[in-house]
């Protein structure tokens, strides 16, 4: 039985950024790289990149849907906490580097909100209380 629907809808949706992240990627980005006079050693850090930012929002997602069902809310305290740290700091360097390379723009805007509907709904799940038949836990 789902304990926390806070959990599971930042699950669903660090999957849905891991799919979109990707897709992305395979077919904007890697396309306008492989056309380029980049070289193939920078091409290859770039997918590499590309793909371990796909398999960890992934990952996140799994173990957010896992958290959602898990029955004692006190050991996943510290996974939600350093997802969330994960998250401003990814965030904290997308920001920057868009800000430094002047490309502000609705990139920025799309992604940060993403961020931060992700960061709001895991701190709305630490600070969810669970209902038991004697109260509040």
């Amino acid at each position: 039985m789902m304990k926390n629907v806070f959990y599971l809808i930042a699950g669903l949706l660090f999957v849905v950024l891991a799919v979109t992240h990707t897709l992305f990627g395979l077919e904007t980005a890697l396309p306008i790289l492989h056309g380029s006079d980049i070289d193939i050693s920078t091409i290859t850090v770039f997918t590499f990149q590309l793909h371990m930012i796909g398999a960890q929002d992934l990952l996140y997602g799994i173990a957010a849907i896992i958290m959602a069902f898990q029955k004692d809310m006190t050991k996943v305290k510290f996974v939600v906490w350093l997802l969330i740290a994960i998250f401003i700091v990814r965030w904290a360097i997308m920001a920057l580097v868009t800000v430094v390379y002047g490309n502000i723009g609705m990139d920025l805007l799309t992604s940060s909100i993403a961020f931060l509907i992700v960061i709001i709904l895991l701190l709305l799940g630490v600070m969810c209380k669970r209902k038991t038949a004697k109260g509040v836990v």
